[in-house]
């Protein structure tokens, strides 16, 4: 489920968010970037919150998107919500009646911190004041751990509505990627012959992929990491700290580039005939077409920048756009297979510039464990072992985001001592991919090349500055 901010009036239901200022709809996803300008405002400030995100704040986060409402929506929104939730913190409301709020959500997205709570001195100097008034009181002053019981469980009407008994215990929640990232990343790995099996948990890496991706590293001390966001205590696995790097658009990226090429309606038509979908039928297209063993060199001559919705991690610079070169006068479905291509191994490069970013911080991984709709796809998972020359572990169950919600509701009803070792025992892992080693001076320059393009990109827009 995607977290976004979700603004309640007092009394009655609130609309807030529609353009020329019709009241129709009432919340702000999380990939919602109008609010460029309140973060760039934020971020001069340097104040000492932003050490937490990585240096520089996303719009994605919450504090700029509260900004803007106040700036944008103030008669119509601003004034008249009494409270502003995580999504995950909304329904826990809907749940129980209780305005607790995640220590998770408030330390990933609100720069709340586990150890000293709110600084009302940022959001004063960010003209959010408002904010601090009746301790905290629309924003949050009942912060619990995730999967402590929340107030007295589900209400009476709530339970009417969800056909479950009244009082059933309620989990304090988890924004949905840190609950897939509790759901693969504790599993029981005796007997895998993984290079983290008898290792800490800290060298594992939880990647979870669907419309964006997210990478979740742990520590045990803090690690703080240019340009990723954390690190952040206890906010998924207890007493661990955490650092979020990202990528704000993958799924949704290879959608695009698959539905805006002029190639579609041959593939759609192909891939039904076949009775696959389009992705599963590209993937048995580029094995056709193919010249050698490996399908990654089909792109030889072809490179994605894959930031057509800026870049979360770790350049933290949501201006940044997409790029691509490589392309030829043709229009067929191999150059959609091959571009298709391509902009999964311009994904998988991201996660590698992630992970050496992480890496080069201190903090020690060898294993991606991958959950979400993109592992599905084993093109998408074997260039993401192959480019990052680690192996890749599949969920046994692939929507590890439940089984993460279920890890916290088992440990809040009681049935197990703590989420560690629920972690472990309802977490399963499935279908291990190794890297394919004979194509890394292959993907090695793939690699040089995608960062030459970023360098260009800023050189563009330097030289146009100058116009």
């Amino acid at each position: 489920m995607w977290e976004k901010l979700v603004p309640r009036e007092r009394a009655s239901k609130l609309h807030m968010d529609a353009p020329e200022g019709v009241n129709n709809r009432n919340v702000i996803m999380w990939m919602d970037h109008r609010a460029v300008d309140q973060v760039d405002r934020i971020n001069k400030t340097k104040y000492c919150v932003l050490r937490y995100v990585g240096g520089v704040m996303s719009p994605e986060m919450q504090p700029p998107k509260l900004l803007w409402l106040k700036e944008k929506l103030r008669s119509i929104c601003w004034e008249k919500a009494g409270h502003f939730f995580d999504l995950p913190d909304f329904l826990s409301w809907k749940a129980t009646g209780a305005t607790t709020r995640s220590l998770c959500t408030l330390v990933c997205k609100w720069t709340y911190s586990a150890q000293t709570g709110w600084d009302d001195c940022f959001w004063k100097q960010i003209g959010l004041e408002d904010l601090t008034v009746n301790n905290h009181s629309k924003i949050g002053n009942h912060v619990l751990s995730p999967g402590s019981r929340v107030g007295n469980g589900l209400t009476s009407v709530a339970a009417q509505e969800l056909g479950l008994p009244k009082g059933i215990a309620v989990a304090v929640s988890l924004i949905d990627a840190h609950a897939g990232g509790l759901g693969v990343i504790g599993a029981d790995l005796r007997g895998s012959n993984l290079p983290c099996e008898n290792k800490p948990i800290t060298s594992r890496l939880a990647l979870i992929c669907g419309t964006s991706s997210c990478h979740m590293a742990i520590s045990k001390s803090p690690i703080f990491v240019p340009g990723v966001w954390g690190p952040y205590y206890s906010a998924m696995v207890p007493d661990l700290w955490l650092n979020e790097g990202g990528q704000s658009a993958t799924g949704k990226l290879i959608e695009h580039v698959v539905k805006s090429h002029a190639a579609l309606p041959e593939l759609e038509s192909k891939a039904k005939a076949s009775g696959k979908n389009v992705y599963m039928y590209l993937n048995c297209h580029l094995e056709s077409i193919k010249k050698c063993s490996a399908v990654g060199m089909l792109t030889e001559d072809l490179h994605v920048w894959p930031d057509f919705h800026g870049n979360r991690s770790p350049l933290a610079d949501p201006t940044l756009k997409g790029m691509i070169t490589g392309l030829a006068l043709s229009n067929s479905i191999d150059d959609l297979a091959k571009l298709y291509l391509a902009t999964i191994q311009a994904i998988a490069l991201g996660t590698r510039h992630i992970l050496e970013t992480l890496q080069n911080a201190g903090h020690q991984i060898n294993t991606l464990f991958m959950c979400g709709g993109l592992s599905k796809n084993l093109l998408f998972v074997q260039m993401h072992s192959d480019i990052s020359g680690m192996p890749v572990v599949l969920a046994e169950e692939v929507e590890s985001v439940l089984v993460g919600a279920a890890i916290l509701g088992a440990y809040a009803s009681g049935d197990f001592k703590s989420i560690q070792e629920a972690m472990e025992k309802m977490g399963k892992i499935g279908k291990i991919i190794l890297p394919d080693l004979e194509q890394k001076r292959y993907y090695d320059n793939k690699y040089k090349v995608f960062l030459k393009l970023v360098d260009h990109q800023r050189e563009y827009r330097t030289i146009m500055q100058n116009v």
